[in-house]
């Protein structure tokens, strides 16, 4: 199963979340207004690798990219928001992609929408 499969599976489990094509991409929404997730499976701009672009709770985006510069960055366009991005060509650990997808939705969705999760 290839990245945007993954993510995919991960983004549709949630609560009324829908995937739609954002600037060439997948990209996830919450009840189809709200984007939590982009996937840029081939790379964006001069990368070409798989690289996930998702919200973040407060203080989450950096405290990642300290902990692991390698691995999570800023990324462009959202990344003054908050937002995190993640390279997915080095082997990641799909559960924590599947947390921080989660959290992503959570960052976005309203709380009665986000509270269903918590009662699943």
């Amino acid at each position: 199963m290839d990245s945007t499969d993954r993510v995919r599976g991960i983004c549709l489990a949630l609560p009324e979340t829908t995937e739609r094509l954002s600037h060439g991409t997948p990209a996830f929404f919450v009840r189809d207004r709200k984007m939590f997730v982009m996937l840029w499976a081939g790379g964006h701009h001069d990368d070409d690798f798989p690289l996930l672009w998702c919200a973040a709770p407060a203080g989450a985006q950096e405290e990642l990219i300290k902990a692991d510069p390698e691995r999570f960055f800023r990324p462009p366009y959202v990344g003054h928001r908050g937002w995190l991005g993640v390279r997915l060509d080095r082997d990641p650990d799909w559960s924590e992609i599947a947390e921080l997808c989660e959290d992503a939705f959570r960052a976005v969705a309203p709380k009665t929408l986000a509270a269903r999760l918590d009662a699943d």
